[in-house]
């Protein structure tokens, strides 16, 4: 039973021009993730699939192995279970044997530990599902807009926040797929689906410059305590 983690990681983004390099507590981000993933204990190989030179060469100092993204799979509308397909794919194709899953740890998660990984990872193998995903917990309360209408998604909740009934979002912190399922799918959720909740903090995604900003004051509050 093998697991394959991968770090997708290409040069390209709309929102942060060169995000994955960018300092991050004086680290390139896709460093947090590196670092993380290299010292979970459940990953028999990991890769960092990426299209960008500088990317590759962070990885590899880092003591992580590098496949070559193809450039039809590094645009801004390609999905990122083809990247993952090409790397294990590309694996196999050199004599590795096909794993049984693949874990996604997307750069954009850094302050996510190496246990939470294994913690995933873990529960996939115990109990066998199509995937796993973490969640964040949330007591926001959502709706839609129709026009300037705006309608509750789940009326008549309470006020008050902590009397709500927790809701749960993807947090995309971590993703364990059957490969198998992958292949069959396309997709890297697959049922039956199981999730994990990460601790808040685990769960920022940066997407933003607010986003840097909020995982910056995270890392020095883990510094001071």
């Amino acid at each position: 039973m093998t697991v394959l983690g991968v770090i997708p990681a290409r040069g390209g983004s709309k929102g942060v021009p060169g995000k994955n390099l960018r300092p991050l507590a004086g680290e390139p981000l896709v460093v947090h993730t590196l670092r993380a993933a290299l010292a979970a204990t459940v990953l028999d190989r990991l890769v960092v699939s990426t299209d960008d030179a500088a990317i590759a060469s962070v990885a590899r100092a880092a003591g992580v192995e590098v496949i070559d993204r193809l450039a039809e799979l590094a645009t801004d509308a390609a999905r990122t279970e083809p990247t993952l397909l090409h790397a294990v794919d590309t694996l196999v194709a050199a004599g590795w044997p096909e794993p049984e899953w693949v874990v996604t740890l997307e750069p954009t998660s850094p302050l996510r530990t190496a246990e939470l990984i294994d913690r995933c990872v873990e529960l996939a193998l115990r109990e066998k599902p199509g995937a796993v995903v973490t969640v964040a917990e949330t007591r926001e309360n959502y709706g839609r807009r129709e026009g300037d209408r705006f309608r509750y998604l789940f009326p008549g909740q309470p006020r008050r926040r902590q009397e709500r009934q927790p809701l749960y979002r993807e947090s995309g912190t971590v993703y364990v797929t059957r490969t198998s399922l992958l292949r069959r799918t396309g997709l890297v959720l697959c049922e039956p689906l199981l999730s994990v909740v990460v601790a808040d903090e685990e769960g920022i995604d940066i997407n933003a410059l607010l986003d840097f900003e909020i995982a910056e004051a995270v890392l020095r509050a883990r510094k001071g305590s």
